[in-house]
């Protein structure tokens, strides 16, 4: 499902004349298998979110190969990047990243409203998702009067309402409580059995991380175990 290759990433800091490059990874090789659950483990700066942000094609890679399910997408334009996204993946995030102005069923419709899915078809497809992820006796309330679980739980429903392939999970228990946190982690669990639904997730917990089937760990931008 995603392949790579040899990848490593530099951010330039500084002005124009003092312009300094800061090496963030280094040759990093990574395969993950569809039907997977993966998790990469490692503290704040070592290399994992920018590598989360490299596969879901928010940065391009200095140098090396990023392919996802047989494509190559490391040169891939903004525009090609945007339909990609929206044909094959979703996105879990630490933040939850919700549109504040829009009810949870808004919230969850918006990536069928933006894959040109009729009016129809969306709504049912919603509240089938809001009933699947619990919550579907809260398609009308508002981000605000929501717990930070139910939030998620909203995340969740964004993410696979399109039935992506591939899943990509931004620490996406660290905003939570552990009982809320051990619910979210079962629904992954639950996802990936019964749909076979492939998740790459980067987390800094070894008690999350220990949801996966493999689990490497990253320091200093190489993957060491």
């Amino acid at each position: 499902m995603i392949a790579i290759q040899n990848v490593s990433h530099q951010f330039q800091i500084g002005k124009k004349d003092s312009e300094k490059l800061v090496p963030v990874l280094n040759r990093v090789n990574l395969v993950v298998q569809a039907g997977e659950i993966v998790s990469v483990l490692g503290r704040s700066g070592s290399g994992k979110s920018t590598l989360l942000n490299l596969a879901a094609g928010y940065m391009r890679p200095t140098s090396g190969s990023i392919r996802i399910n047989g494509t190559e997408v490391s040169s891939y334009s903004e525009v090609q990047w945007s339909k990609f996204r929206l044909a094959h993946m979703g996105f879990i995030f630490q933040s939850f990243q919700l549109i504040t102005s829009m009810t949870a069923f808004q919230n969850i419709e918006l990536p069928l409203t933006l894959k040109g899915i009729e009016e129809k078809e969306r709504a049912a497809r919603v509240r089938e998702t809001m009933e699947l992820v619990g919550m579907g006796e809260y398609q009308h309330y508002y981000p605000s009067e929501l717990s930070g679980g139910q939030q998620q739980r909203i995340g969740i429903a964004r993410a696979m309402v399109l039935r992506p392939a591939l899943i990509l999970a931004d620490e996406p228990t660290g905003s939570l409580d552990s009982e809320t946190e051990q619910s979210v982690l079962d629904f992954i669990r639950q996802l990936n059995r019964d749909w076979g639904t492939t998740f790459l997730m980067i987390t800094h917990d070894a008690e999350v991380a220990s949801i996966a089937h493999r689990s490497v760990t990253i320091h200093n931008g190489q993957i060491v175990g």
